[in-house]
């Protein structure tokens, strides 16, 4: 795979990576993959990038399990630790302050693909009331509000979608070697 065949194998745990994560944390979708993540250390999964911390926040993300995801990057390095900081914020929920990192991460190299990859999303979502030019993540956490207060609307089925772009899009960009 892609990231090395122990981060396959801690993703394959939960539907291999294309997992639409709930707009708000909840519990740990996998115990196996908690022990798993919690016995290895963020430089043995990803020793060239830049930030190990960053994808393995994001991995501890994908699992839902916000407390670890927060412990391991409570002080990010990095725009792209900033970055899964905002986003365990604004899934906690915590919107004032997943926009006070959103505006610490700055304009971000995964944004304009982001950005498109959330107007394809919602082609498919047109009722969703959400729409982009470019890329704001603060105009993301409060679309994430509105959706999540609608369970099973097509806001939140389309907040869901886009914020799967969103992990995708992150974590090939910071668990990629430097």
């Amino acid at each position: 795979k892609k990231y090395g065949p122990e981060v396959a194998r801690i993703l394959a745990m939960d539907q291999n990576g294309p997992r639409c994560a709930p707009l708000v944390c909840g519990p740990c979708t996998s115990e196996e993959a908690r022990k798993a993540l919690g016995a290895r250390k963020a430089a043995e999964l990803f020793p060239g990038a830049r930030e190990p911390e960053a994808p393995m926040a994001g991995l501890w993300l994908y699992f839902s399990c916000f407390e670890e995801a927060h412990n391991l990057i409570d002080d990010p390095k990095t725009h792209e630790g900033e970055f899964w900081h905002a986003i365990l914020h604004r899934q906690e929920p915590d919107p004032g302050n997943a926009a006070y990192w959103f505006r610490r991460v700055g304009q971000h190299a995964v944004y304009p693909e982001l950005a498109a990859a959330a107007k394809e999303i919602l082609k498919e979502h047109p009722d969703a009331k959400f729409r982009i030019g470019q890329w704001d993540p603060c105009a993301f956490v409060q679309f994430c509000e509105r959706a999540r207060l609608q369970p099973e609307s097509v806001q939140e089925k389309a907040a869901a979608e886009i914020q799967r772009a969103e992990w995708q899009l992150l974590f090939d960009y910071s668990a990629r070697r430097q």
